[in-house]
């Protein structure tokens, strides 16, 4: 199921828009991301902080799901889905990847990252919903990424986006939650050491190779 039309209407479906109230909803739901994580985003919360009826809020959104998008799309986490990452070559692509991934991280503060994270293993489909509607975050190794390599010849068929997925996001959210140093240098090194020797290996492992957290629907630990 794809929730990107439903994310991308107007926040007012045939109504004026009223600006100040979808501010302070956005306010509000972004307040209580931070304070209590997604489970703690309810339609009556979001109502009573921002001082506007239920009624008003599900004529905006069918789900707290799209209501949550629709505040992540408002704040400097968006980007244009049409904002591929095309470079011409595999490690400026992953390079540019994990760039985009910092800044989406940066762009809230590390509790929310970490809680829409959980939250995100909790329900995947959030996972998808919000690198469909929101734009591409970094956080997943796009499949066009990898067929222009093998096109190029810098990869061999066969490569499972997996390492990446596993170990860029899980890394850089570690370094922002303890406000380690993310530079150029940082990434360089990561995907020259780490992310493209990984990639390549895949090849022989492929098919063995478990579901990414921030990609795919890993599964649950068992009891």
């Amino acid at each position: 199921m794809s929730y990107r039309n439903e994310a991308r209407e107007p926040l007012s479906r045939g109504r004026p828009r009223d600006e100040l109230l979808e501010q302070r909803i956005v306010a509000a739901v972004s307040s209580l991301l931070s304070e209590k994580g997604y489970d703690g985003v309810t339609f009556e919360e979001v109502a009573r902080r921002c001082g506007a009826s239920k009624a008003s809020l599900y004529r905006r959104w069918k789900s707290k799901r799209d209501m949550v998008i629709a505040t992540l799309k408002a704040g400097p986490v968006q980007y244009d889905p049409a904002e591929a990452i095309d470079t011409g070559s595999l490690r400026d692509d992953l390079l540019a990847l994990c760039r985009r991934l910092d800044r989406t991280m940066r762009s809230a503060d590390s509790r929310t990252a970490m809680l829409l994270l959980q939250a995100g293993l909790e329900d995947p489909e959030l996972c998808d919903a919000i690198e469909t509607a929101v734009g591409p975050t970094g956080a997943r190794l796009p499949l066009q990424v990898i067929d222009a390599a093998v096109a190029r010849g810098e990869l061999p068929a066969g490569v499972s986006p997996f390492p990446f997925d596993e170990v860029v996001g899980a890394v850089l959210l570690l370094r922002r939650v303890n406000g380690l140093l993310v530079d150029e240098e940082y990434l360089a090194v990561l995907v020259d050491t780490v992310v493209l020797p990984a990639l390549r290996a895949t090849t022989n492992a492929n098919s063995s190779l478990p579901a990414g957290i921030f990609s795919g629907h890993p599964s649950s630990q068992n009891p």
